[in-house]
Formats: C-alpha cells, sequence, structure tokens
C-alpha cells in the first residue's frame, strides 16, 4: 500500500461559511502521514499477535525452544504439523522479527530471549498465551456492531475458548505467586489459613485458585462461586483429582449470597468488573465477612480516568476486550456494564460505598496487569 504524500497548498485553502469570514486550513500533510504509518504499523502488529497465537496453539514455539536452528522441514516433522504450513508461519515470524532465518542454511531459530516469553516454559510470562484473545475477539465483531446500533450485548454463552484462555492464563499466575507472592500480601493470612478458616471465591471460574488453596491449607474450608455451569464442573473434577475434600463449587449469582455463611477472607480474582450488578456484589461481599475478614480483590491496573491511561502502553488491549468481552456481557444481562478499565479510583470509590473502610492497593512488580485490593471494613 503507497500512501500519496503530495498534497496541494492547503495554507491559502478557504472555506467560506454564510458569512464568509471563517477560513479553516486543511491537514497538516505530515501529520496525516504520521498518522497512516502509525496505523499500518497497527495492521503488522495485529498480524503478527495472530500469528504468535498460532504459534502457541500449535506448539511451534514450545518446539523450537528446544531444537537448534532447524529447517522447516524439521520444524514441521518435529511438531507433528504440515510443513507448508509451517513454512508459511515462519515467514511471518521472520518478517516480524520474533524468528531469526538463516539464509544460507535456510534455518530457523528462535533466541532464547524470545523463548523466555513465548514457549509455555515460561509460565506466567508466556505471552504467547495472551495473544489468543485477539482472534477470540474478533469472532464476536460481527454481533458487538450490531450492539452498537441496537443496544445491548453479546451473551457469555458465545465466547468458547474465551473462557478457556481466561483459565489458562489465570492458573499460569496462580501457580507461580499465588501461595508466596499474592497472599502474603495480606498480613497474618498465611498464619490464619493454617489456622482453620472459611474462604469464598467469588466469580472462581475453573476454580484453579481455589484447589491451590484448599490443598496448600488443608485445615480451611474452600467454596468457590460461578453462575457458569461448564466451570464449576470442571473445578469439580480438579477437586476430585487432587483428592480435595476441603473444597467445594456451587453455581451461583454472586449478587445474592444469603444463607451462605460468613468467611474469613473472600476472593475475586479479576472478577468484580465482569459482573452484571458490581456495586451489589460487592455489598454483599462485604455483608458475608466475618468482623475481622479481609476481601482480596485483584482486577485490572488502569485510572477510571482515560485521559491519565494516554501513557498505559496496554490500555488500548483494556477498552477493546472491555467492549468485545467484559462490558457486552454485563450488558447482555441487562447490568451495568462496568468495563475492564473501571480502573483505581472508582474501585475505591465503590470499596468505600459497599463499606469498606479500610483498602489497600499493591502492585507485585512481575505482575504489570493487575492491582490488588485487601480490604477490610
Amino acid at each position: 500500500m503507497t500512501l500519496d504524500t503530495t498534497y496541494p497548498d492547503t495554507t491559502t485553502h478557504r472555506e467560506t461559511t454564510h458569512d464568509e469570514h471563517t477560513t479553516t486550513a486543511g491537514p497538516d500533510p505530515q501529520r496525516v502521514q504520521q498518522f497512516a504509518a502509525g496505523l499500518l504499523g497497527a495492521l503488522a502488529a495485529g498480524s503478527t499477535a495472530l500469528m504468535v497465537s498460532v504459534g502457541h496453539r500449535t506448539g511451534l514455539f514450545d518446539v523450537m525452544a528446544g531444537l537448534p536452528p532447524a529447517t522447516s522441514p524439521q520444524l514441521a516433522a518435529a511438531a507433528g504439523l504440515h510443513e507448508r504450513y509451517v513454512r508459511e508461519w515462519l515467514h511471518a515470524m521472520t518478517t516480524a522479527r520474533v524468528v531469526e532465518h538463516d539464509p544460507s542454511a535456510d534455518t530457523y531459530r528462535l533466541p532464547e530471549e524470545h523463548a523466555a516469553v513465548l514457549s509455555r516454559a515460561a509460565g506466567a510470562d508466556n505471552l504467547a498465551a495472551v495473544m489468543q484473545f485477539l482472534p477470540l475477539m474478533a469472532e464476536v465483531e460481527s454481533e458487538v456492531v450490531e450492539c452498537f446500533a441496537e443496544g445491548g450485548g453479546v451473551p457469555y454463552a458465545r465466547y468458547g475458548r474465551f473462557h478457556e484462555v481466561m483459565a489458562e492464563l489465570s492458573a499460569d499466575t496462580n501457580d507461580a505467586a499465588l501461595l508466596t507472592r499474592i497472599v502474603p500480601l495480606v498480613p497474618g493470612l498465611p498464619e490464619r489459613l493454617t489456622e482453620g478458616i472459611r474462604v469464598a471465591d467469588v466469580g472462581c471460574g475453573r476454580g484453579h485458585a481455589v484447589n491451590l488453596l484448599a490443598r496448600a491449607f488443608p485445615a480451611s474450608e474452600f467454596v468457590g462461586y460461578d453462575f457458569s455451569q461448564d466451570a464449576v464442573e470442571f473445578a469439580r473434577r480438579e477437586a476430585e483429582e487432587w483428592g480435595l475434600t476441603n473444597a467445594r463449587f456451587e453455581v451461583r449469582d454472586v449478587t445474592g449470597l444469603d444463607g451462605t455463611g460468613t468467611f474469613g477472607l473472600i476472593t475475586a480474582f479479576d472478577a468484580i468488573h465482569d459482573q452484571a450488578h458490581p456495586a451489589t456484589v460487592l455489598e454483599q461481599v462485604e455483608a458475608h465477612l466475618d468482623p475481622d475478614g479481609t476481601f482480596l480483590m485483584v482486577d485490572m491496573h488502569a485510572s477510571s480516568d482515560v485521559d491519565a491511561n494516554l501513557e498505559l502502553p496496554w490500555a488500548p488491549y483494556l477498552y477493546a476486550v472491555s467492549t468485545m468481552h467484559c462490558m457486552t456481557v454485563s450488558l447482555s444481562l441487562g447490568g451495568d456494564g462496568l468495563g475492564t478499565a473501571w480502573g483505581t479510583e472508582l474501585a475505591l470509590q465503590m470499596l468505600a460505598d459497599a463499606g469498606f473502610g479500610d483498602v489497600r492497593v499493591e502492585r507485585l512488580p512481575e505482575d504489570f496487569i493487575n492491582s490488588y485490593y485487601v480490604a477490610r471494613r
């Protein structure tokens, strides 16, 4: 695509209005060119993200991370894939500077620095897994576009693998940090869990965090609530496979926790902004805590002010995933459509409105995308 950089002289151009006195200059050609170049860069970056997602799902990054430089047929054989597809993917990754190509030997290699954030061995640092969200969001683009005109939203059931990918990423993070880094953010919590308390997780998804905690702290009692039957069944299977007797899961709308009793700890891992009525959920959490209980809420790190997010590198992603999933799912349920980037300021205000008088916001250096709210009455 070639942009025409020859423009008419805009310095003397006049647009005459009804009063003959308004002069409007045309667009600055250099700024037009810069903006267009940026959009073409975005197109290339989006295409790279799609191909990185393919590399993750096919296991090609994992294969390349463990091999010396290899030809396309060798890589295809090692991965058990069709060579013609592997070769075209390698060309995409080469031109994106993800993979290095030696033209004399016609071999390809994945630098170990790239493998450190692209292979499954990277665990929570695996950014290739995150790239899966772009093609998944694109699957519902037409339906979201209809919502712009008609209102409403796209229901949770339409997202298929989206929730599988969410579970994959959450599991990586929790496997790496839940017990050693996240739980200790609450002073005295490891000791209380060891002694034995009741714990609830709202919006538990596939329940991996609950099961990790239950396995680590057998004296405590854990329950996970989610409105997805499929997610709850998955959580139950994992608990059964692990032989856990202190973890259970229920299909439940967490805007109502009546009859559940109170808890020494309630957690929500990137779940509150997805709720149809988040303020009600927060009120229910506060009402069902023990007097000395704690609410540990993990949610996206952002400001509630869009202008304050201009320098946040992942802000476009947050607003995109909100438009294409979190906000629209909430609106499909007749909800508030809070959005992914509800931000720290609004989160603190909503926690205060729900009755939490003591709230600390913590960050983990290795977790760039989340904030950790430690809230007490």
